[in-house]
């Protein structure tokens, strides 16, 4: 789980502009990142690239609030 969460953070960092260290498992993409619907799918279809996972269903991307959400779809979702 500790490189997932990592990856993510670097990902997410680069996305939104943000130092990764500041990246939390708590952190909510639209509280904290000022994430839109759009941001969250381009996030997702950038760790379906990186980490070779299936198009995430629509139903799972809107329970997708928190970095932690979006790390444990990707470590139950990981080949």
């Amino acid at each position: 789980m500790k490189m997932a969460f990592e990856k993510i953070k670097e990902i997410i960092g680069k996305h939104f502009l943000v130092d990764p260290d500041s990246i939390t498992m708590e952190t909510s993409f639209v509280d904290d990142l000022s994430a839109d619907s759009l941001d969250v799918v381009e996030l997702t279809m950038a760790l379906e690239e990186m980490f070779d996972l299936p198009e995430v269903p629509e139903e799972e991307l809107k329970s997708i609030a928190t970095v932690g959400d979006l790390v444990e779809y990707v470590e139950r979702n990981i080949g």
